[in-house]
């Protein structure tokens, strides 16, 4: 892993680190939510370990979903000169990240200490939080 660290580029450091606070700040958020509606709907909305583990969870596998993304970039601009080496590489790697999500929804629905509303809600974060420091930022 130490490797992995200083070979990374500074500005994937970075961008993982935002997109981790961004990541961070929705499952807060969405946790409050849920213990809002838990007070007001008690019968129909939970606010239990599921939740809280379903928040981690799915956070973890948003962060570690972009921070692969980066590494993929890094590794393309590397090849730059090798139009197909870049297209195979940035085709198998989405392929592989969209099987990881995938692979997380499932378990987020099926695995009974997760509450997958929670467990799936964070993997919109990432984005959501980009487009909003964005438009901050303009």
């Amino acid at each position: 892993m130490s490797k992995l660290l200083d070979n990374m580029q500074p500005a994937i450091k970075e961008e993982t680190k935002h997109v981790a606070i961004y990541t961070a700040t929705g499952v807060v958020l969405m946790w409050l939510l849920f213990l809002v509606l838990h007070f007001t709907m008690p019968e129909k909305v939970p606010f239990n370990y599921t939740v809280i583990l379903g928040g981690l969870g799915g956070g973890a596998v948003a962060v570690l979903n972009f921070l692969w993304m980066g590494l993929m970039v890094q590794k393309a601009a590397a090849k730059a000169g090798d139009q197909d080496a870049v297209k195979t590489l940035v085709k198998g790697s989405y392929s592989q990240r969209m099987l990881f999500q995938m692979l997380w929804v499932i378990i987020a629905i099926v695995a009974p200490c997760f509450h997958y509303v929670a467990g799936i809600l964070p993997l919109l974060f990432p984005g959501t939080g980009i487009k909003i420091m964005g438009i901050l930022k303009k």
